[in-house]
């Protein structure tokens, strides 16, 4: 079992003052998880120091224990700590995946199922999930991989790759990294899951200085990891891949490319990624008029930093994520805000949201090993797995109309009394708030102020619907036309036309677009198509992780995934690998019926997980170890492989 390092993986040097000060602001059920670690003693997760059961979503510091106990705790921890530091003891070994789930179910107050261990321990970045051992690859890797994008993604398979010293060429449209937080910085932009989440496993951030990490500090975040595995040198910045033909005869992709400047140019790749994702391409609504404004009109994903909403009449089209951001923080600062809504949106509301992290967490997180990691495994499991059968439809439920099981309907209540609550003595609003789909049937917000900003005096929440835009506003279909300065489309990415942009040709010259269609995007655990030969997608269709948790997780487990597979060619000496169309078939069943299952499918509201035919497309049915169980190695018996060409004939061919 391989291991690797993260930080805050041994202490560094602080004095004893420095260590008390910050063990005031510990997270309890976090310091005992990394005290058991370090230590490899079980006083730790047993009584009298196992935390109760957390009350809500907050990080429940005090882990339920009496004054005395949480003082104990702190001493007992101090004199550790001390001792770690001062080379008095050592780390004890890493623990293997059965302790991983025994300190993990004592911190967090309730048992984990079987089988999560080793998942654990990668999440935790103690186990390797490089998969490509840069001793077996060596100097002369015979392959080269293209990646098209350098989001979250396309970094983390850089990385990868330049760790195993395999040559690779990343193909970005914009001049620097970071995919999403590059292109996105409307006002009020963040992240809506817990910035500890939204890192790498082997590269955490111990310098987040919010819960809830703000636009800059994401984008300075991958910005930095480019610069630490040095990166940007096989990155061609400000340029599209326009096409990709697989040359049968070659066993390679011909990449044809187009500059900022209009210049094309071609290239060779064995292998050919995409990194693009499903958050790509702006959702453009299709309105009467909206070209007849006279002010500024722009998407929140296409923001034009000149623009200065300062004293303006704003007038949003949306109330997904991106207006829950964006109109708490314009108001107050436009003159007014005019909301355009077609359908309220389930908000949850979080203790952490705005909330800064203590500069006692930030040393802990630096110094204390393992302490940042066991906090991201708490999230790991309480915003992820924990939440999936929320989402699992119970057809015995006898309330199908406003809930899909018992566990859906308790949490519907939960939020109902939080919007009533904020609403209060606003029964207008709270009319026009509350959505009739059951939760999760779109995208679950966090609650950043929302219903508290739409009932200040110049924010305004309109229901019905827009009948054209005027060159001077927005007009409804009673006839009202609202006067404004500047219309903000705040809605959202058009996620089921997967690789829209890009004419991908595999097999005899056959396109994706012509195998997909428009919004049908299929492909073996999200992965690998048939007909497509040494192609891979990250973050492509059916992997977006609907239950909660993060991105990042998935986009781990594809990357090792991708990389085991180029291992086995390059140990095998493979010219190309392409799925199997049975397993392709076999797995494409099995997605459609756990999708049948899922909350998505329910027919009480619009989303944009499911296509024009009502077929979901972006989301997955699996939790996070079921996908991991099966994308944890790839089962080479699941691919038709070709042997490689020798050198010299892949020369002559290349030369010709």
């Amino acid at each position: 079992m391989q291991q690797t390092t993260t930080p805050g993986s041994a202490p560094d040097s602080f004095t004893d003052q420095d260590l008390r000060d910050a063990l005031a602001d510990a997270n309890l059920p976090t310091l005992l998880a990394a005290l058991a670690h370090v230590t490899g003693e079980d006083r730790w997760i047993e009584s009298p120091f196992v935390p109760t059961l957390p009350p809500d979503l907050g990080d429940h510091d005090s882990g339920g224990f009496a004054e005395d106990v949480q003082d104990r705790i702190r001493a007992e921890a101090f004199d550790v700590l001390r001792r770690l530091r001062d080379g008095e003891v050592e780390p004890a070994p890493q623990p293997d995946p059965d302790r991983l789930v025994r300190i993990l179910s004592a911190t967090l107050g309730e048992v984990l199922p079987e089988g999560y261990g080793h998942l654990l321990g990668e999440e935790l970045g103690i186990y390797d999930r490089s998969s490509v051992p840069v001793s077996t690859v060596g100097e002369q890797s015979p392959l080269r991989v293209a990646i098209i994008g350098a989001g979250l993604s396309g970094l983390c398979l850089a990385i990868r790759l330049e760790q195993a010293r395999i040559p690779y060429v990343v193909i970005e449209k914009n001049d620097d990294v970071g995919g999403t937080w590059h292109e996105n910085f409307y006002p009020g932009c963040g992240v809506d899951t817990p910035s500890n989440l939204y890192s790498l496993s082997f590269a955490l951030n111990p310098d987040w200085t919010r819960y809830f990490a703000g636009r800059d500090e994401l984008a300075e975040y991958w910005r930095s990891l480019a610069d630490r595995w040095d990166v940007r040198r096989n990155i061609v910045f400000s340029t599209e891949v326009v096409s990709a033909a697989y040359d049968e005869e070659q066993a390679s992709w011909k990449i044809v490319t187009r500059a900022a400047d209009g210049l094309e140019d071609e290239l060779d790749a064995d292998i050919l990624v995409s990194a693009v994702g499903l958050l790509n391409r702006p959702s453009v609504p299709v309105i009467r008029g909206l070209d007849t404004f006279e002010g500024p009109c722009l998407h929140t994903a296409r923001w034009d930093r000149e623009i200065d909403i300062t004293g303006k009449r704003v007038a949003v089209i949306g109330t997904g994520a991106s207006a829950m951001q964006f109109v708490p923080a314009a108001a107050g600062v436009a003159s007014e805000v005019r909301v355009f809504q077609r359908s309220p949106q389930w908000a949850m509301p979080h203790p952490n949201y705005r909330r800064d992290i203590p500069d006692g967490v930030a040393f802990l997180n630096r110094h204390v090993p393992n302490y940042q990691g066991w906090y991201r495994l708490r999230l790991f499991w309480r915003m992820g797995d924990k939440l999936h059968g929320l989402l699992q439809i119970d057809p015995e439920y006898p309330h199908p109309d406003r809930a899909i099981n018992r566990g859906n309907d308790r949490l519907r209540k939960i939020l109902t009394s939080h919007i009533e609550s904020e609403l209060e003595g606003r029964p207008d609003l709270l009319a026009k708030s509350l959505p009739s789909y059951p939760p999760y049937g779109k995208r679950l917000l966090i609650d950043n102020g929302w219903f508290r900003t739409i009932r200040r005096d110049d924010v305004d929440l309109v229901t019905e619907n827009i009948e054209t835009v005027t060159p001077r506003g927005v007009r409804t279909t009673d006839g009202t036309e609202y006067e404004a300065d500047i219309i903000v489309l705040a809605t959202g990415f058009d996620a089921v036309q997967v690789l829209g942009s890009v004419d991908i040709r595999g097999r005899d010259g056959t396109s994706l677009r012509e195998v997909w269609g428009d919004d049908d995007g299929r492909a073996y655990l999200g992965i690998t198509v048939p007909g497509f030969p040494n192609f891979f997608c990250l973050y492509g269709p059916n992997t977006n992780t609907g239950h909660g948790g993060t991105v990042v997780a998935g986009t781990e487990i594809q990357v090792q995934y991708v990389t085991s597979v180029l291992a086995e060619m390059i140990d095998e000496g493979l010219a190309s690998i392409e799925v199997r169309q049975d397993t392709f078939d076999r797995y494409d069943d099995e997605l459609g019926e756990a999708l049948s299952r899922t909350i998505w499918t329910h027919p009480g509201m619009t989303t944009y997980y499911r296509n024009s035919r009502g077929r979901v497309v972006t989301n997955s049915p699996w939790q996070y170890i079921e996908y991991w169980r099966r994308a944890h190695q790839p089962n080479m018996d699941d691919f038709e492989v070709e042997s490689a060409l020798s050198p010299a004939a892949r020369m002559d061919g290349r030369s010709a």
